[in-house]
């Protein structure tokens, strides 16, 4: 009895072909400008953000938080203006943009919590002081107080600086950099520039498709001896 004829799959191709417009020798590509979506909205982080209160952020909404703004830049004001040969337009003008860095490097330039990181799983690492602000929540009092105080504060730099085109171009520029990442379409988001993208390099898919019946495993044993 002649022993069946053995069906081998023919080799299956893991390289792209040269007509499929793959990459060819870039393995990655470059953007000059990326916004980046940061920090998980899944179950397992919104579990570990619950699991405990916020103490990094739930000052904002204590007694005194807010009054504390103006109080502290009156402070400034005053410090400054004793200062010998400061004019009232440099007064001004050093204590809005003083302001602007400082609440711009403590709500959008340091992200985490630094006291007791671990509490919350890491949950927070990749989020800044103000995206951790009511939990994420837009348009809350807090956030509309933070908002505004930037603004009124330039207002009042202007107003005083007897709007010298100058000056207010200076303070106009960095009020805008202030205000520019509280906008709630940036909430978790990064603008990042020179951002290295991966490409699919198509290995993953098979060239040549298998014929049909290829995937049933072969006895090679029981077909080379026929059985007694």
């Amino acid at each position: 009895m002649p022993s069946p004829t053995r069906t081998v799959p023919p080799p299956i191709s893991l390289s792209p072909s040269k007509s499929d417009g793959g990459p060819k020798g870039r393995a990655r590509s470059s953007s000059i400008v990326a916004v980046q979506e940061v920090g998980g909205t899944g179950a397992d982080e919104v579990l570990d953000q619950s699991v405990y209160r916020n103490q990094n952020s739930d000052w904002v909404n204590g007694k005194g938080a807010w009054i504390i703004h103006p109080l502290l830049t009156l402070a400034a004001k005053i410090i400054i203006d004793v200062l010998p040969g400061v004019t009232q337009e440099a007064s001004w003008t050093i204590v809005n943009l003083g302001y602007l860095l400082i609440s711009y490097v403590m709500f959008h330039g340091i992200t985490g919590i630094p006291f007791d990181p671990d509490l919350h799983g890491g949950a927070y690492d990749d989020l800044t002081l103000w995206e951790q602000i009511d939990e994420g929540a837009q348009y809350t009092p807090a956030k509309k107080w933070l908002f505004t105080m930037p603004i009124g504060l330039f207002l009042l730099s202007t107003h005083f600086t007897h709007y010298n085109p100058w000056l207010f171009a200076v303070n106009f520029s960095a009020l805008l950099f202030v205000l520019f990442p509280k906008l709630p379409q940036l909430h978790r988001h990064r603008v990042r520039f020179l951002v290295d993208e991966p490409i699919p390099s198509g290995a993953a898919t098979p060239m040549t498709p298998m014929t049909p019946g290829a995937t049933t495993p072969v006895n090679r044993r029981s077909w080379a001896q026929p059985s007694n």
